[in-house]
């Protein structure tokens, strides 16, 4: 047994006769209505998307330029110091300008997520979780 069906709009009544003329035009109306829309919404989202990742890469770029450079110039100015209270120049610039330099690169690393955060000494992860399961 074959059953007949309509274009499932309510409105439209299903004639029976096979045709759809009717109903194919208005589909073909619709869908290049659709089509235009989605073209349009289309043009303007990469627009807004490429402003919002250029931002956050540009601020993450300065967040970590800035990390280093901090680290590089607090210990040439520690060095600095050093040697002019302690007479040691140029040793306390050179020993404090290399250690900057690590830490700097360290605090970078730490910003991408390539090294993990530090851990307090005396805040061990297992122990805290071994003593919830005791009490």
């Amino acid at each position: 047994m074959v059953e007949k069906r309509g274009s499932g709009d309510p409105d439209t009544p299903d004639t029976g006769n096979g045709s759809g003329d009717g109903r194919s035009e208005s589909l073909e109306a619709r869908r290049q209505r659709l089509d235009s829309e989605l073209l349009a919404r289309r043009k303007v989202e990469p627009e807004k998307s490429s402003d919002q990742s250029s931002a956050k890469g540009f601020a993450l770029a300065v967040k970590l330029s800035s990390e280093f450079i901090a680290g590089v110039v607090v210990g040439a100015l520690i060095g600095y110091l050093m040697d002019r209270f302690a007479g040691t120049a140029p040793w306390g610039m050179i020993v404090f300008l290399l250690l900057g330099f690590c830490a700097g690169v360290l605090n970078v690393l730490r910003s991408t997520g390539a090294v993990a955060p530090s851990v307090p000494t005396g805040h061990n992860r297992t122990d805290d979780r071994s003593g919830d399961r005791n009490k």
